[in-house]
């Protein structure tokens, strides 16, 4: 797809004006594109479905659709050896630890999609005592995919935009190890 084709350019272009203004050398920068390249085109996905999202994404594997285009067609069931987890459905506060543990036993860098209605805000059921209203309160999330549910064209979409967002990561440095905060907490005097 061309550049023009997506809708949301904004967060992508200022990551690479941040990765521009930064210098990066020209051997270190082909081999970040080279790395990058072959990681985005190859992700693993470990789909964490929870209800009706989950059917929709067992369509991709399907041959109308076939992930296998986009290199993700290896559905991992161990998040130790995904890439990036597809959290489909509505999670409940009891399955919340249980949606926390699974992505902090991914290895870095890991990614993530909050695909559905549910999943994003909690959807119908958000104002339900026992629906978390997004899972961005759990865990950080990567790309947003509304709809209920989503079709698969939509996921195709959220899969392109997070291959965007990898092709244009330093992998040098950046998102290979986990890098400290740069400023220190002010010291109030009491």
């Amino acid at each position: 797809m061309k550049h023009e084709d997506f809708k949301d350019n904004g967060y992508i272009e200022d990551l690479v004006a941040q990765l521009n203004g930064a210098g990066v050398n020209v051997i270190v920068g082909k081999a970040d594109q080279l790395m990058n390249w072959s990681r985005a085109n190859s992700l693993w996905p470990f789909c964490f479905g929870t209800s009706c999202c989950a059917i929709e994404f067992m369509c991709l594997g399907a041959a109308r659709y076939d992930m296998a285009r986009f290199g993700a067609e290896v559905a991992r069931n161990s998040p130790r050896q995904a890439d990036y987890i597809m959290c489909q459905g509505t999670i409940t506060y009891r399955m919340a630890p249980v949606l926390k543990r699974l992505y902090e036993q991914m290895a870095e860098p890991k990614y993530v999609i909050a695909c559905g209605a549910c999943t994003v805000s909690g959807g119908p059921f958000k104002n339900s005592y026992c629906v978390v209203k997004g899972i961005d309160e759990i865990i950080p999330v990567d790309v947003y995919l509304p709809g209920c549910p989503p079709r698969p064209e939509a996921m195709f979409y959220a899969l392109m935009q997070l291959q965007r967002k990898i092709k244009v990561t330093k992998f040098f440095g950046g998102a290979n190890r986990k890098e400290k905060l740069t400023y220190a907490p002010e010291n109030k005097a009491e």
